[in-house]
């Protein structure tokens, strides 16, 4: 068990955590959610002994083991991908070698009823789980499975980890991780390096994990499938909830409707004794209850609401060039390199309107294919062409060195906003985890994770018909990309976006091109719906055993969690604009008495009654709309 116990932890003068207490159970399934900057990856170091916290304590079972994975780090290998993994096993020497010495000392002693005996038997019988666990005599055995469920091939095994990718790269430092088999796994978004046939096999592999996992990410599916209680971190403050994180948004939303009803009840309760007070104040008849009161007000302790933006952000692209129908037609289209054959023969047709995903296993040519309709890529066998009238806009996975580093977040947006859009900058900037003090930074002191978002943020302002997204959603949390997910649901012009987040990509796009083995399969749906069709299906071709399409036992759950979600966020964000509606519609009728009353003119007590009706109408609705946007926000 890991126990905490009246942490407190301060970050340029915020306060993080403030006395905060909770205990991680051994077998525990815990996803730590919040607002970004509100700590969770602070946490996670202080759980794994990274960072020390200000004040409180941190106690980790005697002889139990913690792993952490970061979202960033710069790997050293300098091996190859199998002799990397089996640097995992190093431990298992020196415990085996702890398991011979304790052998021999049970075997010598006498004293049987002691308690130094029982727990030499105890610790020798902890060694031999571990051992077996670890995989013993199986070590490359062991390793080869996990590298081969995180998405490498047996030709990638020795090949040195220096020439992968980062991300790669990433995928041998979480396989090491995995063989290691802590009592404590600590992974901070584990899948932004992972394609969906990789993240389904992590889930997997996780719900089986013997020992805890504490996870933080921004993909829903992939928590929903794993954990079983969900720690919030908000203003300095934790809410434990035992259960996943669907069900946790609908909890948290109560909880804190429920707040802003308590406040709400409070501050008239409030008004009502301060106007006692001010009107009794100088009668002596009244003192003692105006004491009374003022002693009330006193001991009255502030009802307060949890830290929850309630700002509603919408904004849309601009209105999409005219093109022709035809947007993009390749026929027998073909690219290698070198005795490589990235993908053959393949015959695409895309027409104006459509909204596309590019789905598969890292490395089978979806980048590729972008980087062919982009122009980046000129050498290929067979045909392409780009429709007539098409305005290509593109995010690339590096998209981010592309920016202007000299200029400020604020000038990089105001270059390409147009029209209606420019007074907006700051609200788009603030979609984007852009806050008012960073709007006048330099583009060259920002983070890879802000440069990327800024990038996103400039592409979604820029007039195309055909937008190509290639892993858009890596660094932005829920809210951005619902932000981002609602934008395109209106955009007007053709969408091809590449991505592995499920939840992400489900009711998105209507039309999916998985790629693989060198070939790319068309499927008519969203990725929700190849999932589930996929489960009992055989696809032409497709022969790999750990193939996207295989049978899943959380596939049918997931798709049916996705679209309840799709409807209640639908239902939500109609409740919010019907009492908008009924607002505007009550401050148009108070509006009119006013300008009746700016007139001076006597009207009948009717009059009056029903002014002020309509102000109490109005008082109550505005409450119902507090209490609707942060049910939407949240969710």
């Amino acid at each position: 068990m890991i126990s905490v116990n009246n942490l407190s932890v301060q970050f340029t003068g915020t306060e993080l955590f403030k006395n905060v207490t909770f205990n991680i159970a051994d077998h525990d399934r815990v996803g730590l959610v919040g607002m970004n900057g509100a700590g969770k990856s602070t946490l996670l170091k202080i759980l794994c002994g990274w960072q020390e916290p200000e004040s409180g304590t941190l106690v980790i079972a005697s002889g139990q083991t913690v792993g952490y994975l970061p979202q960033e780090m710069v790997p050293d290998a300098v091996g190859t991908v199998i002799d990397e993994a089996l640097t995992a096993f190093s431990q298992l020497d020196e415990m085996e070698k702890e398991q011979e010495r304790l052998t021999q000392e049970i075997a010598e002693r006498t004293d049987y009823e002691s308690a130094e005996y029982t727990r030499l038997l105890q610790r020798h019988n902890d060694l031999t789980e571990h051992l077996t666990m670890l995989g013993g005599g199986r070590r490359r055995e062991a390793a080869e499975k996990v590298l081969l469920g995180l998405g490498f091939r047996h030709s990638d095994f020795e090949r040195p980890v220096a020439v992968f990718s980062g991300g790669w790269q990433m995928r041998v430092e979480l396989a090491k991780l995995l063989l290691r088999h802590p009592d404590f796994l600590l992974l901070d978004e584990p899948t932004n390096h992972l394609d969906i046939e990789s993240i389904q096999w992590l889930e997997t592999y996780l719900m089986g994990y013997t020992g805890a996992v504490v996870l933080v990410s921004h993909d829903r599916t992939f928590l929903d499938n794993i954990t079983k209680r969900t720690i919030e971190i908000t203003a300095g403050r934790i809410y434990d909830y035992k259960c996943h994180y669907s069900e946790y948004v609908v909890q948290m939303q109560e909880r804190r409707a429920s707040q802003m009803a308590q406040l709400t009840a409070q501050q008239r309760q409030v008004a009502q004794i301060e106007a006692f007070i001010e009107r009794f104040r100088y009668k002596a008849t009244k003192a003692k209850q105006v004491q009374s009161r003022v002693k009330m007000l006193e001991r009255m302790e502030q009802v307060t609401v949890d830290e929850v933006s309630t700002e509603s952000i919408h904004f849309q692209f601009p209105p999409a060039p005219h093109s022709g129908k035809i947007v993009v037609e390749t026929k027998r289209l073909g690219k290698a390199y070198g005795e490589h054959q990235v993908f053959d023969d393949v015959d695409l047709l895309l027409t104006a309107g459509q909204k596309v995903a590019f789905v598969g296993r890292n490395g089978e040519g979806k980048s590729t294919m972008v980087k062919v309709i982009v122009g980046e890529i000129n050498d290929y066998s067979g045909t392409f062409r780009l429709g007539s009238g098409v305005v290509l806009g593109y995010y690339a996975q590096n998209q981010a060195a592309m920016l202007n580093l000299d200029k400020t977040v604020y000038e990089t947006i105001d270059d390409v906003a147009q029209g209606d859009i420019r007074p907006k900058i700051r609200n788009i900037l603030g979609s984007f985890l852009f806050s008012n003090e960073d709007i006048d930074k330099k583009v060259k002191v920002l983070s890879g994770g802000e440069k990327a978002r800024l990038a996103l943020a400039k592409l979604l302002l820029t007039p195309s018909n055909l937008l190509i997204l290639d892993e858009p959603t890596n660094h932005l949390d829920m809210n951005s990309k619902d932000v981002l997910k609602n934008a395109l649901l209106q955009y007007t012009g053709t969408l091809i976006v590449v991505s592995h987040d499920r939840d992400f990509l489900q009711g998105l796009t209507e039309e999916l091109y998985e790629f693989r083995d060198g070939a790319v399969h068309e499927f008519k749906g969203d990725i929700m719906e190849f999932l589930e069709a996929a489960r009992n299906t055989v696809v032409p071709n497709i022969t790999n055993s750990n193939s996207i399409l295989e049978k899943t036992s959380a596939g049918k759950a997931a798709y049916e969690q996705s679209k309840e979600r799709e409807r209640e966020r639908r239902k939500l964000q109609n409740a919010v604009a019907q009492k908008e509606k009924e607002i505007e519609e009550l401050e148009n009728q108070i509006a009119a008495k006013d300008a009746l009353l700016a007139d001076g003119q006597a009207q009948e007590a009717a009059f009056y009654d029903e002014y002020q009706r309509l102000k109490k109408q109005l008082e109550q609705k505005m409450e119902e709309w507090e209490e609707a946007v942060i049910m939407a926000e949240g969710q």
